[in-house]
């Protein structure tokens, strides 16, 4: 079985009644569920943690050295703007992928930099809570795949 941290940034917590033209009717709750029964099928478990305070998804993610094959990690604000963040995903070297809600690329001029792309392997967004979905799908590809 593979074990994922699945990271949940800032303002994640209100999904569901946050902008829902961007990010969809779907609550944390509800994607976690979506999540979680996709990777049942996968033989996967996640763990989840959501914080709006930098070093406890800093923290999470440095604990989770010592259990998980993966992470899948929505930045959230902190996508654009936390060095730190990205060089917590750079030094644990676990296989991580970018997620996000809404086309990033596709919004203001200050979202479509993402700090943390550069130390993940792959990015989905756009597709609301579906993009969760996609990311287990993806990690459970790349662990089939094995060390490269």
């Amino acid at each position: 079985m593979a074990n994922v941290l699945v990271v949940h940034g800032p303002n994640l917590n209100l999904l569901g009644m946050r902008e829902p033209q961007l990010y969809g009717n779907h609550t944390l709750e509800q994607i976690n569920e979506m999540m979680s029964q996709e990777a049942e099928g996968l033989n996967i478990e996640l763990r989840f943690v959501q914080s709006n305070h930098e070093g406890a998804l800093i923290d999470a993610i440095h604990e989770a050295i010592d259990w998980a094959d993966a992470i899948i990690i929505n930045p959230a604000a902190y996508t654009h703007t936390s060095v730190a963040l990205r060089d917590a995903i750079a030094s644990v070297r676990l296989p991580t992928i970018e997620v996000h809600l809404s086309n990033i690329a596709s919004r203001e001029e200050f979202r479509e930099r993402s700090v943390t792309a550069r130390v993940c392997v792959g990015q989905i967004s756009g597709f609301q809570a579906y993009s969760y979905v996609l990311a287990v799908r993806a990690v459970y590809h790349l662990l089939a795949q094995g060390p490269q």
